[in-house]
């Protein structure tokens, strides 16, 4: 079965022509080539797919095409073309919040999630916002800094 579905992907609008049951992550990964969105446990447990839909930050793994009619979609990618991606870049450097850096696009997206809708978050709201992210690496206390810094310099981005 063949679905023509318009969505709005990083501020552009799209049509994707396929199986509305194909999985967002495989066709942001495998046919727009937006790889910035990783692959890890495709169960919806790790976050590592995040992506951020109609302002809801979502993983990608669990997100059937065909839901996607009318939809607003934000991946790492656009997110990088943002005034708020610099203040997190910007953040997750000064503190070394970054190791592997496997999880962290969808960190990024969590953080910026987080901040949309709580400029002034408390270190707990801050590991509630990341919580659905793991991390291997890092340990999670100096994703968790970054984060503060950011609402913290974000000069009213968020």
């Amino acid at each position: 079965m063949t679905q023509e579905i318009r969505f709005n992907l990083n501020g552009s609008d799209t049509v994707y022509t396929g199986n509305p049951a194909d999985r967002l992550l495989d066709v942001l990964r495998n046919e727009l080539r937006l790889t910035g969105t990783k692959c890890g446990c495709k169960e919806g447990e790790c976050g590592a797919c995040s992506v951020i839909i109609d302002g809801k930050l979502i993983n990608s793994c669990l997100v059937a095409m065909g839901s996607l009619e009318g939809a607003k979609v934000l991946t790492i990618e656009g997110c990088t073309k943002t005034p708020q991606f610099a203040a997190l870049d910007k953040a997750y450097e000064s503190v070394s919040a970054v190791q592997c850096g496997f999880c962290i696009p969808g960190m990024i997206m969590a953080s910026q999630c987080l901040l949309a809708n709580n400029p002034h978050p408390s270190e707990a709201e801050i590991r509630e916002g990341i919580s659905g992210n793991l991390c291997r690496c890092t340990g999670y206390n100096a994703i968790v800094k970054a984060v503060g810094t950011a609402a913290e310099e974000g000069n009213g981005l968020w």
